[in-house]
């Protein structure tokens, strides 16, 4: 068998999950020599909440920090999150805006881009696999793992065929929520070595106070990559830790053969980045511990944590129980679509909403039609017809690919960009964030605002939100 690989998360999911993605390309850079001597498979560096954090809190260039990344970084492959069709954004995006976003992204500097949809509605991922292919990017396609009676093992296989046959370069096991358990691990990967020879990389999270044996059983199936943060950016709604995983895996016949005087160099210089962010309140010490709950209620941590923080808004705490009771009922009435980001929100706010008003889906936001009407894709299993028409009465459902209603855009974000944005770069920062990136793009050319300001800011918006 060949050797474990390791993907290193802390440069990207690591803080993302731990303290909302506040970490500066500035306390990056530093160390950056010393990750490209460890000897990872590859290094998650950007895409997800990234892009945005830069641009709304950090007052950086995300691309800048991308091209950073790689001048520093030279023998390790970067990799990056991308939710297909939202690109890094909250809505779908023409064909012509996803390829350019792609073609960028590959030219700053990614080897990797780890794509998924939250509904595992493949017709979301085909222009990204497609502009993937044409830039010579390796493409890895991902699917987000849930249960439900529809999430079968058989339907996970079929899934992954499906990709593969699409032109996957590998695949990944998207974890999002930590859900996923040991043994169910093992006959899953077990059954997907069986039906294809593609890579096989596994991602979870700690939340649940599993992911170790997980793991364990994952690479005894036969996993080819793992996920994990170094151990200061590790545990609680974060990965397991690179050095214990390293230590323990290098007992078996799959060593991952890391450098260990490189990996504990690297612990090392994040521990004070970390104390740091902990005294200013931006990394809760809540985050680490373990919730259980999580694989009570198949509820993602940071999804219960926001749950929270709502109710309390509400004066309602009393009925979180009862909301978290909601929640796999709403899922279950909805088609039983994966808690991701955005579908973890929509479906956790629409709980919420079904508990205070005492009469269920009396009130129903806008994101919630737009699913019933088919605009996010395709629902895993078919929704209630009676929940259905209280939610969007007699309007058209569309059963073609989202995007196909979407003209192209591209242009027409340049035009309307104007002096502010300077490169292609630009206005796809400008096409994303559209509230947040004309105060940046000035700030960025006209030095009109500093670091120091902006993170003042930053902190100042987690106060009022967390």
């Amino acid at each position: 068998m060949s050797k474990l690989k390791i993907t290193e998360t802390a440069l990207r999911d690591g803080h993302q999950s731990l303290m909302a993605t506040r970490l500066k390309t500035e306390e990056m850079i530093p160390i950056l020599e010393t990750m490209d001597k460890v000897g990872y498979h590859s290094m998650e560096v950007w895409g997800g909440a990234t892009f945005d954090s830069c641009i709304r809190f950090l007052n950086e260039d995300p691309w800048e920090r991308l091209r950073l990344i790689r001048k520093h970084a030279k023998n390790t492959k970067l990799q990056m999150l991308l939710r297909g069709q939202n690109l890094l954004g909250y809505r779908n995006y023409a064909d012509d805006t996803v390829e350019k976003f792609i073609e960028l992204s590959i030219k700053n500097g990614i080897d990797i881009i780890r794509v998924f949809d939250a509904l595992n509605d493949v017709r979301n991922l085909e222009a990204s696999m497609k502009a993937i292919k044409k830039y010579n990017g390796h493409c890895q396609c991902a699917i987000s793992y849930t249960t439900s009676p529809v999430h079968t093992t058989e339907y996970y296989v079929e899934l992954v065929k499906t990709m593969e046959n699409m032109g996957a370069d590998s695949i990944c096991i998207k974890d999002m929520a930590g859900v996923l358990t040991p043994y169910n691990a093992y006959d899953l990967i077990k059954k997907l070595k069986e039906a294809t020879d593609l890579p096989l990389e596994l991602h979870t999270h700690c939340t649940g106070g599993i992911a170790e044996m997980l793991y364990m059983k994952a690479v005894e199936a036969g996993i080819d990559i793992i996920d994990t943060a170094i151990s200061p950016l590790s545990g609680g709604t974060s990965q397991p830790p690179t050095e214990s995983l390293a230590i323990a895996f290098g007992e078996m016949e799959r060593n991952p053969e890391l450098n260990m005087e490189a990996l504990l160099e690297v612990a090392e210089y994040f521990k004070p980045i970390r104390d740091k962010y902990m005294a200013e309140g931006i990394l809760d010490a809540k985050v680490l511990l373990t919730d259980p709950q999580t694989l009570k209620y198949q509820v993602p941590g940071g999804m219960l944590s926001n749950l929270l923080s709502q109710m309390k808004q509400q004066n309602a705490e009393d009925k979180y129980e009862d909301v978290l009771n909601e929640v796999p009922r709403v899922r279950k009435d909805l088609g039983y679509p994966p808690l991701v980001t955005p579908l973890s929100q929509m479906v956790g706010t629409q709980a919420l909403f079904n508990v205070l008003t005492g009469e269920r889906y009396k009130l129903v936001p806008k994101e919630i039609k737009d699913y019933v009407k088919g605009l996010y894709g395709k629902a895993p299993a078919q929704i209630d017809e009676e929940i259905k028409k209280k939610i969007i009465g007699n309007d058209e459902v569309i059963t073609v690919r989202p995007a196909d209603l979407i003209a192209p855009e591209f242009e027409a974000m340049k035009k309307e960009a104007g002096d502010l944005a300077k490169t292609d770069e630009d206005v796809l920062a400008y096409a994303l964030f559209p509230q947040v990136a004309p105060k940046f793009l000035e700030a960025k050319y006209n030095e009109c605002a500093t670091t120091e300001e902006v993170d003042d800011n930053a902190i100042q918006y987690i106060t009022v939100t967390m």
